[in-house]
């Protein structure tokens, strides 16, 4: 049976050099626990406040196809398929704007189109919406939380491997020295 907290229990063999390494699994342990968490709360903390000023800063408005858009050639789109066009909208302040956005293939010139605007009047895509938010932040979270526990995983397993060449070094030490008395024969 394996005893709790060997490595730090007395043992006339443990080295400095082991109870270095204890202390730094330990540490490496608790940062993957304690910092991707926090690291993962804070990240999805802020993509959600990202987002949910997305939400409050654009609004929809419509807008007047200038062009006709083609009817998709590909043959591989399906009925849904969006590709770029000029539309033409008033802005909040009252001043006439153009630009260019997606809209659905097929659609004729003079159509009315919704496309949404920042408060400076300027074309921006569509906010997403409350739950789409939640998780687009809770994966930005996820994965700034793996992002910093393997690093620190990585930086612990780059610190045990320069502590196992330190230990192996000395094994070596001790055995130039101790190794010439075990070669005699018995004869």
């Amino acid at each position: 049976m394996k005893k709790p907290l060997w490595r730090w229990r007395s043992n006339p063999l443990r080295r400095r050099v082991d109870v270095v390494e204890a202390w730094v699994v330990l540490a490496v342990w608790a940062l993957v626990v304690v910092g991707g968490t926090v690291a993962g709360l804070v990240a999805a903390g802020a993509a959600d406040e990202v987002l949910a000023h997305q939400r409050e800063e654009r609004e929809p408005v419509r807008a007047v196809l200038l062009v006709d858009v083609p009817t998709s050639t590909s043959g591989i789109g399906t009925e849904s398929e969006r590709t770029p066009a000029t539309v033409a909208w008033t802005a909040s302040d009252g001043s006439r704007r153009t630009g260019r956005t997606l809209v659905d293939t097929g659609t004729k010139a003079g159509s009315p189109v919704v496309v949404w605007q920042d408060r400076q009047g300027r074309l921006a895509t569509r906010p997403p919406s409350a739950g789409a938010a939640a998780v687009e932040a809770g994966v930005l979270g996820a994965a700034a939380g793996c992002a910093l526990a393997g690093a620190v995983f990585g930086a612990g397993a780059v610190v045990r491997w320069r502590l196992e060449q330190q230990r192996l070094g000395l094994w070596d030490r001790e055995w130039t020295t101790v190794g010439p008395r075990w070669g005699h024969k018995t004869g």
